[in-house]
């Protein structure tokens, strides 16, 4: 997805941000964990998570869940070899409930530019299927569309 490697200046990370953002929205386990190092670690929710293979397996259960899963991220800060992110994506359940969570990341990456950690914060807000502000079809988000700070979230 990425040879964008530290340390980062501003318009690498938020290259590396909006790569991360593509990969999520093609919701492909397999395709998004080559991102991460084969001993890559997560905190996400209260779920801890090691190596590829468990993410894989966590991101297979969660885009089962999370039907029409699209997302937007946006950098907040970063350092040499650390970025942090705010996020937030529109599903819906299999009984078509609306979600929107919201959420923050921080992510740390080897000197090859693969993530080595990333702990995520995340919090689900019901929400009606009027108050969706996610409308592109499926797959990438257009570079037309609204990010976070546009659409007031």
């Amino acid at each position: 997805m990425s040879s964008l490697v530290p340390p980062f200046t501003l318009l690498t990370a938020t290259q590396k941000v909006r790569l991360a953002e593509d990969g999520w929205n093609c919701r492909d386990p397999e395709r998004v964990s080559l991102v991460y190092t084969p001993d890559s670690r997560w905190r996400n929710r209260a779920e801890f998570i090691t190596g590829r293979a468990e993410i894989v397996a966590f991101l297979t259960r969660k885009w089962a869940k999370e039907l029409d899963y699209r997302l937007i991220k946006e950098i907040w800060a970063f350092s040499d070899h650390r970025i942090a992110v705010r996020f937030a994506y529109e599903w819906h359940d299999d009984s078509g409930n609306w979600f929107r969570s919201y959420g923050n990341e921080n992510w740390e990456f080897d000197a090859a530019g693969l993530m080595q950690r990333r702990f995520a914060c995340i919090n689900d807000l019901p929400i009606r299927e009027s108050e969706r502000k996610y409308h592109w079809p499926l797959g990438r988000r257009p570079d037309d569309h609204p990010g976070l700070t546009e659409l007031g979230l």
